[in-house]
């Protein structure tokens, strides 16, 4: 048996020898010795499985509702349904995203408080903070149905509020499509700046750039709100939303050029907190929930749903979607996000 052992060394020795010679095949040959330790894989394997490996669901955009109560004619999330998941249901789904490393969660629709006057968000926002203890929680709303009422239940809760306000001419918003009869949609924008600063909710506003209001110079009105982060978008057009056969809107006229968007980033350059967005940074930047839990893959300008994570799992959902987690960070998708960690005079 001692003889057979030394023969068998000797053996393993001569063949470790040859495999270490025969690169690249060495390692993967000298994996499969007996009693010889494992090494790493080569860097082209290593590099494969970076590739392959799921990202981060750092930053989440769930649109939990398509509904809403305003008709923009650029709209690129249109009320092609009206599921909403059960509370209970977009908790569980919340919590595995936690679990997948989500810190920041964005409520958005369709208009988030058309869904049981704003309890339904409230509830989530309340969870995502208070049970979750996610770093930040936030909200994208046209704002026309906001209530003082909803501030002093949840508005600890909120760390942004985000009021959509494409343009400070009135006619121009009913050109775009946010008329609402007598409301006047910047005048309860400046209400709504108010409240937040009473109830510690950090304020932000999103703007959509488009063929009407692509002229209109802001920077008085942005400056006298004093928001946290001005997001300006280009107007984007997706099949299927805002164009093509079954497109709910037709968007066409209101897209814009590079060179158009860039003059108006340019005339508000000397505005601190503009965050802009070409159609190039959001298309694969973001990472968006539907209201059934699917991820949406916009890489081929329409909207490619992945299976729902309630079904599947976070990892195998998102690999679907598309989402291009170096563009994520190079447009400063994570910045300070979380109301405790902002120097805010409130």
């Amino acid at each position: 048996l001692s003889v057979g052992r030394a023969v068998l060394a000797a053996l393993r020795g001569r063949l470790s020898a040859l495999c270490w010679s025969l690169t690249p095949l060495s390692l993967s040959l000298s994996l499969s010795l007996p009693g010889r330790p494992r090494h790493s894989p080569p860097r082209w394997e290593r590099q494969q499985e970076w590739d392959d490996a799921a990202p981060t669901p750092t930053s989440v955009n769930y649109h939990f509702t398509r509904q809403c109560n305003y008709k923009c004619g650029f709209c690129f999330h249109t009320a092609k349904t009206s599921f909403v998941l059960p509370l209970d249901e977009a908790k569980r789904g919340l919590s595995m995203l936690k679990e997948a490393g989500m810190e920041k969660i964005n409520f958005s629709g369709g208009e988030p408080f058309l869904q049981d006057r704003g309890e339904f968000v409230g509830k989530l926002v309340q969870f995502c903070k208070q049970e979750l203890e996610l770093p930040s929680v936030s909200i994208v709303s046209n704002g026309s149905l906001i209530r003082e009422r909803w501030f002093k239940k949840y508005g600890e809760y909120l760390d942004i509020l985000a009021i959509s306000c494409d343009s400070f001419d009135e006619n121009v918003n009913v050109l775009i499509g946010r008329g609402q009869g007598k409301k006047n949609h910047v005048e309860n924008l400046h209400k709504l700046r108010q409240w937040c600063r009473e109830y510690a909710v950090a304020f932000k506003i999103n703007s959509v750039i488009n063929r009407f209001n692509v002229e209109e110079d802001m920077n008085e009105q942005i400056k006298a709100l004093n928001p946290v982060r001005w997001k300006v978008f280009q107007c984007l057009l997706i099949e299927g939303e805002n164009s093509g056969a079954h497109a709910l809107r037709e968007a066409e006229k209101f897209v814009i050029s590079d060179e158009d968007f860039e003059k108006f980033l340019d005339r508000h350059k000397d505005v601190s907190c503009l965050v802009p967005e070409s159609n190039q940074k959001m298309r694969d930047s973001y990472l968006i929930l539907d209201e059934y839990m699917r991820f949406l893959n916009c890489r081929n300008g329409r909207k490619e749903p992945s299976k729902s994570i309630l079904d599947v799992g976070v990892e195998a959902a998102i690999k679907f979607s598309g989402f291009d987690e170096k563009m994520f960070l190079n447009r400063g998708g994570k910045y300070v996000w979380s109301k405790a960690d902002m120097k805010l005079d409130w």
